[in-house]
């Protein structure tokens, strides 16, 4: 099995710290001084390999091995007993590893700097499609065994029966192993292929500035709409636009290509609609999406009264390029610095956990980040499981506005949720995107509250707001890209590009109504988004995951004995992918598969936006 490789004042920071050094509830965790902090980070890939030499040696090695394994149960699974089973599902694991290791080394070379190691990247996703189809015959042989057999494998292998019956259940999904592995070999010259091409034109891309006359990249261009001057915001949508304008032809194109390939695979694999794929991997319902979905759709109306609260503070109609602008109640800066944006996220994780502290703490002292725009880096923000021999690692983009702070929360949240599940081991590491974004946007709101205690006044109302709005833009805004894609994978042939830009309004209107102006330009604005090329139909897993979190955050805030709850809270991330979502997720007395389930997190963002406006109401402006 071969990972996704694409698969977020000094006087009381003082005493907090001091106040916190005397509580320590673990005295082996040194905390750090906010000047002790780096101001940039890059990776150290040694926990994977040395260096390329090292690569090329263990990928030979791994050859052999991957080959000796085939000769050794290809046609043969159905004459062991279940310790020899045993033996090879263990195998099976160390190999799938070894794959990972080698495409999580070269993945991260490339998305560091996509122009200086794109070769690479392509010569081993080449290199591991070839190994893989060696041991590709081992899950389909699985299914196909008689169901006392595979039904007594499962019995005596605990640690995998949720990844073994998986296998059963999507049986009929499988292709004959000849089929899988044309399929496979296909890959990195089909979809796969435009997907590297997409990474590479997005990272090399570049925009006028609007500060100065430097070309600029992606991610400092949008960070530009977060800052206070509406001219500055204003300019830098109309460039931005005009650099997705020049690209038309070839982010259309993609799209298509990506289109083609969901329809190709519905039809091949039997799949009753083209996101079926993404919730058998989700391991999820089309029930539970639906009435997800659903509910937040019925409840846009949330988003249309907050930004009409939104213009009229700011004393003008909102436009698009107006939305993550912020309050500016303050008078302050909104910029900070990479420091100060890492030592509010470790105090807020230590507050609630000393293991969450003590995780994050060691992603910062060893390389497991790297945290700023570079020449040919991809955009965006991720961390990668990675495998368990080794560590998460974390890219981020940071342009140093307040809203990178809750982006660094998010994929450390990410990474400890990664690190925890690693015991687990590979087959059973990675988790379904309906609980992988669970940690993550716990930790935002970790941050979240952490800061809102130490605030006050119109400062408050500011961070309040910015907390608002990504909440909506993890929660409303990717249903809406949910939507987008609904409605696209629907329509059969080609769709022009004004044909992506009329769908992307149309969706887009329903979550602003007449709180804020679309503009033309921003119709172009569908097409750098990633998501849409490397996981179609990913985005429902946002909403899915921010609405677990604001029920689960509630139920912290509002228990009794929080360290029960923080006890169930980390074993439940240390299961990774062992248990399925649904069974995770009763552990703490929730069932997804009720709709009413959704509404709890629904009430959440309700009683946030009325603490916004009793705050508001009570606030001299």
């Amino acid at each position: 099995m071969i990972k996704d490789s694409t698969k977020q004042t000094k006087t009381a920071q003082a005493k907090t710290t001091k106040k916190m050094s005397s509580s320590n509830k673990d005295d082996k965790i040194k905390l750090i001084e906010k000047k002790e902090l780096p101001k940039t980070l890059d990776f150290d890939l040694s926990a994977l390999f040395k260096d390329e030499g090292a690569l090329e040696s263990f990928a030979q090695k791994l050859d052999v091995r991957l080959q000796t394994f085939q000769d050794s149960y290809q046609g043969k699974l159905a004459t062991l007993d279940t310790k020899a089973f045993g033996l090879a599902l263990q195998e099976y694991d160390n190999l799938s590893e070894g794959l990972g290791a080698i495409m999580t080394y070269v993945f991260l070379r490339f998305a560091v700097d996509s122009k200086k190691y794109g070769a690479l990247y392509a010569d081993y996703e080449l290199k591991c499609n070839a190994m893989y189809a060696k041991v590709m015959f081992f899950e389909l042989e699985f299914a196909d065994l008689d169901s006392k057999i595979t039904d007594a494998f499962i019995a005596e292998n605990t640690k995998y029966a949720f990844f073994l019956q998986n296998i059963k259940e999507t049986k009929k999904y499988k292709l004959s192993l000849q089929e899988e592995q044309v399929i496979l070999s296909l890959s990195p010259v089909g979809v796969d292929a435009f997907s590297r091409l997409f990474d590479e034109s997005l990272a090399n891309m570049r925009f006028r500035g609007v500060l100065s006359a430097t070309k600029i990249g992606e991610e400092e261009i949008l960070g530009l709409l977060h800052v206070q001057e509406r001219k500055v915001r204003k300019l830098a949508h109309k460039n931005f636009t005009r650099g997705l304008r020049k690209n038309t032809h070839l982010l259309t194109y993609i799209l298509n290509m990506v289109r083609k390939n969901v329809a190709i695979i519905q039809k091949l694999r039997g799949y009753e609609k083209p996101e079926s794929f993404r919730h058998i991997s989700n391991q999820t319902t089309q029930e539970s999406v639906d009435s997800m979905i659903a509910c937040v759709n019925a409840n846009m109306e949330l988003v249309h009264g907050y930004y009409r609260v939104k213009g009229q503070l700011l004393g003008y109609k909102l436009k698009d390029y107006d939305r993550y602008a912020p309050l500016g109640l303050a008078k302050k800066k909104t910029q900070m610095d990479f420091q100060d944006a890492l030592y509010d996220t470790l105090q807020s994780f230590y507050k609630f956990s000393p293991k969450f502290y003590a995780i994050a703490k060691e992603a910062i002292e060893c390389g497991w980040i790297d945290s700023h725009p570079k020449p040919a880096k991809r955009g965006g923000a991720f961390s990668h499981g990675s495998v368990p021999k080794a560590h998460p690692y974390v890219m981020l983009n940071f342009t140093g506005n307040r809203r990178d702070a809750f982006t660094i929360a998010h994929e450390f949240g990410h990474a400890i949720h990664q690190e925890l599940s690693k015991t687990q081991g590979t087959l059973n590491h990675d988790t379904p995107l309906t609980t992988a974004e669970t940690a993550s946007v716990f930790a935002e709101m970790l941050l979240f509250d952490s800061l809102k205690k130490t605030l006050h006044g119109k400062e408050l109302l500011d961070v309040y707001a910015g907390k608002i709005e990504d909440i909506f833009s993890t929660l409303f805004r990717q249903i809406v890209m949910t939507n987008f894609e609904r409605t696209i994978h629907a329509e059969q042939g080609e769709l022009k590009s004004e044909d992506f830009d009329k769908i992307w309004l149309e969706t887009n209107e329903k979550m602003f109504g007449n709180s804020v102006q679309l503009t033309k330009k921003y119709a172009k604005w569908w097409s750098y988004i990633p998501h849409f090329i490397h996981s179609p139909f990913y985005c429902y897993a946002y909403a899915y995951g921010q609405l677990l979190v604001l029920a689960l955050f509630g139920l912290y805030k509002k228990s009794e004995q929080k360290d029960q709850f923080i006890q169930t809270y980390i074993e439940f991330l240390s299961a990774g992918g062992s248990k399925s979502p649904r069974d995770l997720i009763l552990t703490f007395g929730f069932d997804v598969n009720e709709s009413a389930f959704w509404e709890i997190g629904m009430n959440e963002v309700r009683k946030l936006l009325k603490e916004f406006e009793d705050l508001l109401n009570n606030t001299a402006l």
